[in-house]
């Protein structure tokens, strides 16, 4: 499939691009955001052919700074509110997304459904993507699935569904520029996101599997690691990334040596430090909780031995 990219200005590669700590590899340029893309600022990506200006993403920065150069089209790793704040700086220019992640671009009751909120933090957060997020509802949208190819003349774009944070999710590879932009498969400490209503941890697993594969030397992630060059440390620290998930299980299956309630599982903190205070924390917990018991359960690796107890086995 080839994403059909709107009909724009020539020789875009020829122009300048100023922003502070910006990194060029080739037709493709960081904008990094303040503190490397530390949430809820993000790293956006500037892609320059001869006949089109793509941007990966529009950051919050870039909400805040303005975009450096005429753009003819916004691509989306997938549809988050802190993936889209700069579109308040573009408007009118095109915008695609996967097509498993159109129903959060076209209204905020879809972008909510996306996430799957308790009511009690969902009425707080809606105000707050308005607000500090700049949503507006885009009336317009393209979509594409997965290998679709955008040709900006001179430089290619392919997107690469990696499903798991949400469902649309994907990595863009530009082959020219050996460079591949990760969204959020961000490559942190942390570990993957998969907490929301479109979210899956199977799928998420599926994707860091596919992304070893990806031939590039420089690996751009959203958040917090910024640039990754070199294709050794960028597997060593994929590596890293999903041994979150097999510890975090690790982690849960000695806590149920004993028999243990998802509330007792919420308690203890499989995701967040006991430090951290968010109204999302109790919610988060009783998702990855769900998530891990249920599949634990299917593996047989624990036992469910009353009604809302587990213990392993």
């Amino acid at each position: 499939m080839t994403g059909e990219l709107s009909s724009g200005m020539t020789k875009r590669s020829s122009m300048n691009i100023n922003w502070p700590d910006a990194l060029e590899l080739g037709p493709v340029t960081v904008l990094t955001g303040l503190e490397k893309g530390k949430y809820p600022h993000g790293n956006s990506v500037l892609v320059k052919g001869t006949n089109q200006n793509v941007l990966i993403d529009p950051s919050l920065t870039v909400a805040h700074r303005g975009v450096p150069i005429p753009v003819d089209q916004v691509l989306l790793s997938h549809v988050h509110e802190d993936h889209i704040p700069g579109m308040s700086q573009l408007q009118g220019i095109p915008v695609s997304c996967h097509e498993d992640d159109a129903v959060g671009l076209t209204s905020i009751d879809g972008l909510m459904s996306m996430y799957g909120l308790p009511q009690s933090v969902e009425q707080e957060f809606r105000q707050e993507v308005v607000t500090d997020f700049f949503y507006q509802p885009q009336s317009d949208v393209s979509t594409f699935s997965d290998n679709a190819i955008f040709d900006l003349g001179g430089v290619e774009i392919q997107a690469i569904h990696t499903p798991g944070h949400t469902q649309g999710h994907c990595a863009f590879l530009i082959p020219q520029a050996r460079t591949v932009f990760l969204g959020d498969i961000e490559l942190s400490g942390f570990g993957p996101y998969y907490f929301d209503a479109h979210s899956s941890l199977d799928s998420f697993e599926r994707s860091i599997s596919l992304c070893r594969s990806l031939d590039a030397d420089h690996f751009v992630t959203f958040h917090h690691k910024w640039v990754i060059s070199g294709r050794d440390l960028f597997l060593q620290m994929l590596d890293d990334f999903a041994k979150v998930i097999s510890n975090r299980e690790a982690e849960m299956l000695e806590f149920m040596t004993e028999p243990k309630t998802v509330d007792d599982c919420v308690a203890r903190r499989f995701v967040y430090r006991p430090s951290v205070d968010m109204n999302l924390v109790d919610h988060v917990e009783t998702r990855s909780a769900l998530i891990h018991i249920n599949r634990m359960l299917k593996q047989g690796r624990i036992a469910k031995v009353r009604e809302d107890t587990y213990q392993a086995v």
